[in-house]
């Protein structure tokens, strides 16, 4: 799919989007390419992603070494096999309890199938992915951008990127999501490149 970014175009777009912002030119002058922030396409990748909303990622990363600790293979039908205090020892809260069992059902059914969603466009994802309880815009945005590698998704739900968005651009605090949406525009198609450096300079401490 042309839509995608590769390890082999990355660091090309890249350059090619900081020939268009001095902003993002300056990150990447001052902190080096960011990463290539890879996860597989798999039950697993899904369940950290939803282990990593509204937590930090490190709380996210005990929680899903724990159940891997548990489990050894985290898999739909040996999750499904854990009771309520099992999850809860393995910092699991009640309600993503709730969402990873629904997510494992839905694949062990064939509701979802997540090899299909490779070929599909984006906005066929994330009406399967959103059809699911407790998956949101962010967890199908971080999918779409780390598992898929989609060119074109702005993860606006992501507190690390608005921040940094906020401060690269000198922004004043109080500046809306729908005003940062329309600021990302200028960075069409490759606005999760974009998002990638931005996680880059949130994570450099946000110094230029």
């Amino acid at each position: 799919m042309s839509n995608v970014f590769t390890p082999q175009t990355y660091h090309h777009l890249c350059d090619q989007l900081a020939s268009t912002d001095a902003q993002l030119a300056a990150v990447i002058d001052n902190h080096g390419y960011s990463q290539f922030w890879n996860r597989s396409n798999t039950f697993e990748t899904l369940v950290h992603v939803i282990l990593e909303q509204q937590v930090s990622l490190a709380s996210a990363l005990s929680a899903l070494n724990k159940l891997k600790e548990k489990v050894q293979e985290i898999t739909p039908a040996r999750v499904l096999l854990l009771t309520d205090e099992e999850l809860k020892a393995c910092y699991f809260s009640r309600q993503k309890t709730t969402y990873v069992r629904y997510l494992a059902e839905a694949i062990l059914s064939g509701q979802l199938d997540l090899a299909e969603l490779e070929n599909l466009p984006d906005e066929e994802v994330r009406k399967k992915l959103t059809s699911l309880k407790g998956i949101g815009n962010w967890t199908v945005d971080i999918y779409l951008l780390m598992v898929l590698h989609r060119n074109d998704i702005f993860p606006i739900g992501d507190l690390a990127v608005v921040n940094a968005m906020k401060r690269l651009k000198q922004l004043p605090v109080s500046t809306t999501k729908e005003e940062l949406l329309l600021m990302a525009d200028h960075w069409r198609p490759y606005r999760s490149i974009a998002a990638m450096l931005l996680w880059h300079y949130y994570l450099s401490g946000m110094r230029i």
